[in-house]
């Protein structure tokens, strides 16, 4: 459904912020007292950290310091909304106001890059997207981490254990759109259907996929082969946004007497804890913090036991740079203090891209009361306000055809045959048809750097778009694919014309400069970088291209610190990323709590 734009002015206007503080969450540094102290300290309150901190206070045992740059998520409705997800991720105050470096593949534009700052992180500003990814996803971190525990299989009582699927508020029938069998229906973070019955719309997409057999329906993307055209899947709960705040950092959880929650503070670095040092590894247990304005003194904060980054691909990696550990070499270049030579930190940076094509259709689009439908939300949980805005109901998942010359002329950089190479996003319903193309599986490879020893200084991150040629020549296959997906006959009567970018409207040479440069100057990325800090076998070393973190994802040459987020992922996932890292951080959790047992 199509929303009018307005919306945003009007939610700002409409919607109440109310800070509610337990005696477990501090807003500020000056209230965390100065003699306590923690087994545990997290530094980044997003989806893996979230997930971290609930798991591990289960154990009354272990006391646990979470620590997060942004504000606190609870009392805040315009977080809980599913559709003010495009209105959050313009507000300031949620965000981290990142750019990346000039892309050469794009014209040298610099990209907003968001990333969630504040509680929950992505998984609270999200567009709520909610698929695992390919079974070969998986298979490849074991293969990385030569770890079999890693591995599809391996990784099963994770898949599902954060995850809460439940009926849409309203019970309309949901038959026939997803298989109950691959579901959790035990965790803390829910998911589900669509609010609304499907429209015109909706029935053309399922209808063109009885008809086309290029495109064929696929029951549920969460099975680990996620192929075909799929009903969509959101972290949506009764009505409402379900993050790892909501669902790790609830009300319960906050009453525990050995879980703190320290919000709007930036941890400056990790450093080496004072005391007896063991062989040759420095023991990195000791965090440096300071209030997130950056006003008035830093502390320092010592885990008993151990420090464990979960400020994601790019804060993870930064918070590493920033504290001497990375390539010595590159550091040094820029003022910063080796502190443990790790050539990988910040290298090998994946993320999906996007570009959009349209078409006009045959349709009204649908004209939402603002103040009705804010109204209906706060009662019932129920209409426009209780779906996201921008992705819709279906999604297409799709591979380059198996004798395509591009898979001749290159290696297939998909993790395998289960793995799509594009996610092609369906929206409509109004006058105007969309579908994002994305590039789930790109041969380019990206960076995150620092170029100051100042540690608000923002990271250099360079997403390297369309940078190999297999990029540009797969993004034009998929846009192919998605206009011949709108040629079928389920369409007709409904479109009414093709708006493009069209790489086949004119095939000389100006005419492809011509599409690339439309291409070019709306892509964007999806925000689900990874790979930064990358899984490796234990015992391996730390010269390029050889990892940053082992199988237990412990920081190699080191001691006391681990990193537990989308960092570690080597290769970007075929699916929305915040699935993945929910799985990682439950393995993660009991590798610890084992290891601490």
């Amino acid at each position: 459904m199509k929303r009018p734009s307005s919306l945003s002015v009007f939610v700002a206007l409409s919607i109440t912020t109310v800070r509610l503080v337990r005696a477990a969450v501090y807003q500020s540094i000056d209230q965390l007292p100065e003699k306590a102290s923690y087994d545990f300290i997290i530094v980044g309150g997003g989806g893996a950290g979230g997930t971290l901190a609930g798991r591990l206070s289960e154990n009354p045992k272990f006391n646990v310091l979470l620590i997060e740059a942004g504000p606190d998520n609870e009392g805040r409705e315009d977080l809980a909304i599913p559709s003010q997800n495009l209105a959050v991720q313009a507000e300031s105050e949620y965000i981290w106001n990142w750019w990346t470096v000039p892309q050469i593949g794009v014209n040298n534009r610099s990209i907003e890059y968001k990333s969630g700052h504040v509680l929950g992180g992505g998984t609270s500003i999200n567009g709520m997207v909610y698929t695992r990814g390919a079974t070969d996803d998986y298979d490849l971190w074991g293969k990385f981490a030569k770890d079999k525990s890693w591995s599809w299989k391996g990784l099963a009582p994770y898949v599902k254990k954060h995850e809460k699927f439940v009926q849409p508020p309203g019970d309309r029938n949901i038959s026939g759109q997803y298989d109950p069998r691959v579901h959790g229906y035990k965790g803390p973070v829910g998911v589900s259907l669509p609010w609304s019955s499907p429209i015109e719309f909706d029935t053309r997409v399922m209808k063109n996929a009885e008809l086309q057999d290029e495109f064929d329906f696929n029951l549920d993307p969460n099975s680990g082969r996620p192929i075909g055209v799929t009903w969509t899947q959101f972290t949506i709960g009764g009505g409402e946004r379900s993050s790892s705040a909501t669902g790790f950092l609830g009300a319960d959880v906050r009453k525990r007497p050995n879980l703190t929650i320290l919000v709007n503070t930036y941890a400056k670095r990790v450093v080496e804890t004072i005391g007896p040092t063991i062989g040759l590894r420095k023991d990195i247990r000791t965090v440096e913090i300071v209030q997130r304005s950056g006003e008035g003194p830093s502390r320092r904060v010592t885990a008993r036991k151990e420090v464990i980054l979960t400020a994601g691909a790019i804060g993870s990696s930064k918070l590493l740079l920033d504290s001497g550990i990375g390539d010595k070499t590159e550091l040094e270049a820029v003022g910063v203090k080796s502190v443990a030579d790790i050539k990988d930190v910040g290298k090998g940076l994946t993320d999906h891209y996007t570009a959009s094509i349209s078409w006009n259709a045959n349709g009204t689009d649908p004209v939402v009361n603002t103040t009705e439908a804010l109204d209906l939300w706060r009662k019932d949980r129920i209409g426009p306000y209780a779906e996201p805005t921008g992705p819709r109901h279906q999604i297409l998942w799709s591979r380059l055809p198996k004798d395509s010359q591009l898979l001749k002329d290159y290696k297939d950089p998909s993790a395998g045959p289960n793995a799509p190479h594009f996610e092609i996003t369906l929206s409509g319903g109004g006058s105007t048809v969309f579908a994002f193309v994305v590039l789930l599986t790109p041969y380019s490879h990206g960076s995150v750097r620092i170029n100051s020893t100042d540690p608000f200084s923002p990271p250099l991150i360079d997403l390297a778009f369309l940078t190999h040629p297999f990029d540009r020549a797969a993004l034009i296959e998929g846009v192919r694919q998605t206009k011949r997906f709108y040629s079928g006959l389920a369409w007709d009567g409904y479109l009414t014309g093709f708006n493009g970018p069209d790489p086949d409207a004119d095939t000389s040479p100006a005419g492809q400069e011509e599409f690339w440069d439309k291409i070019k100057a709306d892509m964007n990325s999806f925000f689900h970088p990874c790979g930064t800090a990358a899984i490796s076998p234990k015992g391996s070393g730390i010269g390029r291209g050889e990892g940053v973190v082992d199988n237990v994802l412990k920081v190699k040459t080191v001691k006391g610190l681990r990193v537990a987020d989308a960092a570690v992922i080597p290769y970007v996932p075929t699916g929305h990323s915040q699935a993945a890292v929910y799985t990682l951080a439950e393995r993660a959790a009991d590798l610890i709590k084992e290891e601490w047992a």
